[in-house]
């Protein structure tokens, strides 16, 4: 450990004599072997792969309460099923996906008519970086005072399966379930009978594998389906919820319109949405910058804004019972949802990939890890894209010009 630490302050001494007259993004940008980089990624590719997985075992024990080596062997072991048990080559996938993102040979349109292969692409890409690095519940939460990461992480699930008034036994749905951490938390909670669906194939697997694993596959689910075509009868669920999901939808009205459709009458759908704040200036280029990167590192294909979400749920007939930005709740002495995505020296937490070192050590493990062939070619990118998404939403947290906890609560009149 010491020895590992040793040898990143010294690359970091070398990268910081080399490169304190350049600009940040040539500092990202540039190639890791070329000169004056030889000698400093000489000692970070012999520091950067140990450091990463030493961190990462103390925050895995610390926050999560895992096994830091069954979490990354799952990652690696998770990456290679893609390239050689499914025949996804991510390399070509990642090029795909950052070319719909792309404003000069994409649009929004095409990402609207492509949505369901972006969003496939997306969690394809993103699911096992997810789990490693945030747990098997891919989204965000507010901490109260001396509450921990992920007991503020069930909370926020607690609340929203709470709204929904089930009782024991209940058929409820999951909409855009990712690997079922909420779903198996909300079932612990309510006692409901609940089936998750997603788009993806592998978030299918991972799911029905961990319930399995936990014992919990009797009550929970996980099937394949897209929500803008919920494979269900009508009237099939006494509840229904949805967590930072429905953002991926192309539009809005087509999947709060399969939701009631599915679910009973005098029944109730809650969702946590991801929106654009009254903030939020068009003409403002920083905060252009935020949308764009949220929307390229989370696979959106374009972001609304509150009243377009209430417009859509009474078009599509709810009775709405509540809306609210949770963001904006009081929370004296506590943590706000985009903290762990802002920058932090603490080699020990996952914030410190988002200084100027931890990027580079950060770039280099993955180097190290495909030059290897640990991690398949394209494994850099995909991290690269979901980081400049963590920034957007940091950025868009800080700024108050985005908020991923829009709260909604309707029901389906009777």
């Amino acid at each position: 450990m010491a020895t590992t630490l040793a040898l990143c302050v010294v690359s970091s001494a070398v990268l910081y004599a080399q490169l304190k007259d350049k600009p940040l993004d040539s500092v990202l940008e540039s190639p890791l072997d070329q000169p004056p980089l030889v000698l400093a990624n000489a000692a970070l590719t012999l520091a950067c792969s140990t450091l990463v997985v030493l961190k990462h075992e103390v925050f895995c024990r610390l926050v999560y309460a895992t096994d830091p080596l069954e979490v990354t062997w799952t990652f690696i072991r998770g990456f290679f099923g893609q390239e050689k048990g499914r025949g996804i080559k991510v390399d070509s996938w990642i090029t795909e996906y950052n070319r719909l993102h792309d404003d000069n040979e994409s649009s929004v349109e095409e990402r609207e008519g492509s949505y369901a292969k972006l969003v496939n692409a997306y969690y394809e890409l993103a699911t096992l970086f997810y789990e490693w690095g945030w747990g098997s519940s891919f989204h965000f939460a507010s901490r109260w005072r001396n509450e921990s990461f992920q007991d503020s992480i069930k909370r926020h699930e607690y609340y929203l399966g709470g709204r929904l008034g089930v009782s024991r036994g209940a058929k409820v749905l999951d909409c855009g379930c990712g690997i079922g951490g909420p779903y198996r938390n909300i079932a612990q909670f309510t006692g409901a009978d609940i089936t998750g669906i997603t788009i993806n194939e592998y978030q299918v697997k991972r799911g029905n594998e961990v319930n399995k694993n936990m014992g919990v596959d009797q009550q929970c689910r996980s099937i394949q389906g897209d929500f803008m075509k919920l494979p269900f009868e009508d009237n099939s669920f006494d509840g229904v919820y949805a967590i930072e999901a429905t953002c991926h939808a192309p539009q809005r009205e087509g999947v709060y319109s399969e939701i009631y459709r599915v679910l009973k009458p005098g029944c109730v759908f809650a969702c946590y949405e991801w929106c654009l704040t009254d903030k939020f200036d068009a003409s403002n280029d920083k905060h252009r910058l935020i949308k764009k990167q949220i929307e390229e590192g989370d696979g959106l294909p374009d972001m609304i804004t509150p009243p377009e979400v209430d417009s859509a749920l009474k078009a599509s007939g709810f009775e709405i019972l509540e809306t609210r930005d949770a963001a904006l709740d009081p929370n004296p002495g506590g943590i706000p949802w985009y903290q762990p995505l802002t920058p932090s020296w603490n080699v020990f937490t996952q914030r410190f990939q988002f200084n100027w070192l931890g990027m580079r050590l950060t770039k280099a493990a993955l180097y190290v890890m495909e030059m290897f062939y640990l991690a398949p070619a394209g494994t850099n990118k995909v991290q690269a894209m979901l980081q400049a998404g963590g920034m957007g939403c940091a950025q868009g947290g800080l700024t108050g010009t985005f908020t991923p906890m829009y709260l909604a609560v309707c029901r389906k009149p009777l």
